[in-house]
């Protein structure tokens, strides 16, 4: 019995170490996969669509945009202090997808609040805190665009920092 015993002993032991090995490549295929894919994401290129100029825009009032293309709404914001992201000459402009990032429902701007609200699932996006979801059934952010000011004051859009709802990438 007791020679049983070690043998069975020495299986499970075995059995053990072949899990961990493994669940050690598996871990490794994922994160090598994992980091192809953020090196992927970081070397697309991103159109560089003029939206407007500073001129354009009046404090706190939505300008509807699309970006990174046609089917693609969103909104450029004058917000009147310096917020997260923001860029331009007071560092309060900034610019987001305007559909929710859990089903895709269009989204509307409270300028009382300086929040953007879904009306499909309630969810609440904090427009001077980088599109921040603070409630709701969405998952992540509302996707922000990365914005650059020309010396003349033309505003481009140049990047999507999520994923914009229905979409497996930001470009096509």
């Amino acid at each position: 019995m007791k020679k049983t015993g070690k043998r069975c002993q020495r299986l499970v032991d075995e059995g053990r170490r072949s899990f961990l090995r493994g669940s050690a490549a598996s871990v490794g295929t994922i994160a090598a996969a994992t980091i192809l894919q953020t090196k992927k994401v970081e070397a697309s290129n991103f159109p560089s669509n003029k939206l407007a100029n500073v001129k354009d825009l009046k404090t706190n009032v939505p300008l509807d945009i699309n970006y990174p293309d046609e089917d693609s709404p969103g909104v450029l914001l004058k917000l009147g202090s310096k917020v997260e992201g923001g860029v331009g000459p007071d560092g309060d402009i900034v610019a987001y997808s305007v559909l929710c990032p859990h089903k895709g429902y269009p989204l509307n701007y409270n300028d009382a609040d300086k929040v953007f609200n879904c009306p499909g699932h309630y969810s609440v996006f904090d427009a001077e805190k980088g599109g921040l979801q603070v409630w709701g059934q969405a998952t992540q952010n509302l996707p922000q665009f990365k914005l650059k000011v020309s010396s003349g004051g033309d505003i481009f859009a140049e990047g999507v920092d999520e994923l914009i709802y229905g979409r497996l990438s930001n470009v096509l």
